[in-house]
């Protein structure tokens, strides 16, 4: 256990300030006892002195070893004979200085038994103290662990979510490329380039958790011109982007995805040409963000049938704010929409 060491310096400041308290009283009170300032000093920097020690002693032994249950009984029983242990050390240290003193050592000998009572009562003080302070500390570092281990899981899973939308677009695409090599062997030349534009722009992005809009849409650019090749003259696209809402942030690689959902269920269970339209405002606090596809009911599943695609950003959105209702889907008039909303309120810098 490592409490930080402003937790530790405020423990600090509190030990001493009861440590001058303490004396500040034995003294005052040895005096009130008529007893000359020069032996009440002496009596309290003795008493409270070795009283500190005692106190610190506690504090180290639970800095390592915190009681529960039954245990309880043992530390307690360390203050009691440690109480003990402080009234003997007393009665000969002080006896020792000022034993030719009739009346101090009377009122030394007469004083033990309180003495013994006050020291036992504040090594419990100390004791308890030092219990909640350090399992105080505890709570907190165990709170930060798994706080960092929630945290190290989420980006792992992210991770992997990023890694797996690779591989899944990268197979489609060299299968396509092997059907264009026989029969269109220029336009598989020029998706090979495009394809390797669009690798190199993912690990230029690998870095980076958050980018502009504006950029995320040159990225996408790059990967419907790859489509293109495979779909032809079948696939258009239109982009409705709100100037204001261009320089909004956006997770990295989070469109991709959705649209490659969009033409799977737009061109795969329809005949002849296939527009996708991604619409993009500012609205409020969000980044809204829409991507429609026409789909044919008599073929299609779109509600059910969102794929990886869809449950992907749905997870990784989940995971960066911790909501479930950032994404939606809606199916009306042969038109399938997908809606993202981006919280604009966190710093993405």
């Amino acid at each position: 256990m490592q409490p930080s060491p402003l937790s530790i310096n405020k423990f600090r400041i509190f030990f001493i300030l009861c440590t001058l308290g303490i004396l500040t009283d034995n003294i005052i009170v040895i005096h009130y006892l008529n007893q000359p300032w020069e032996i009440a000093i002496v009596d309290g920097l003795v008493s409270v002195g070795l009283l500190t020690l005692a106190g610190l002693l506690i504090i180290h032994t639970l800095r390592f070893y915190l009681p529960t249950g039954k245990q309880y009984i043992n530390i307690f029983s360390k203050c009691l004979i440690l109480a003990v242990i402080w009234v003997l050390l007393i009665k000969v240290i002080l006896h020792f200085f000022y034993g030719q003193n009739a009346a101090y050592s009377k009122l030394l000998y007469e004083s033990l038994p309180v003495r013994f009572s006050i020291g036992f009562l504040l090594l419990g003080c100390f004791t308890m103290i030092g219990i909640l302070w350090f399992s105080q500390q505890e709570q907190k570092e165990s709170e930060t662990r798994k706080q960092d281990a929630e945290k190290l899981a989420k980006e792992a899973e992210l991770f992997k979510l990023r890694q797996q939308l690779q591989p899944h677009f990268l197979f489609n695409s060299l299968n396509s490329i092997n059907a264009l090599i026989g029969t269109r062997p220029e336009e598989a030349r020029r998706m090979v380039q495009q394809l390797s534009e669009f690798l190199r722009g993912t690990i230029k992005k690998e870095d980076t958790d958050w980018i502009s809009l504006k950029e995320e849409l040159q990225y996408l650019e790059l990967y419907l011109n790859i489509e293109k090749v495979r779909f032809g003259n079948r696939l258009s696209t239109a982009f409705q982007i709100d100037k204001e809402s261009t320089e909004l942030k956006i997770p990295a690689l989070l469109l991709q995805p959705i649209v490659e959902n969009a033409i799977k269920f737009g061109l795969y269970d329809t005949t002849g040409q296939t527009e996708i339209i991604l619409s993009a405002k500012k609205e409020g606090g969000h980044l809204l963000i829409a991507v429609t596809n026409p789909f044919d009911p008599a073929t299609a599943s779109p509600i059910h049938g969102t794929g990886f695609g869809l449950k992907s950003i749905q997870r990784r959105l989940y995971l960066l704010f911790g909501r479930k209702d950032l994404l939606t889907s809606t199916a009306k008039d042969n038109t399938f929409t997908s809606i993202i909303k981006i919280p604009q309120t966190q710093n993405h810098e």
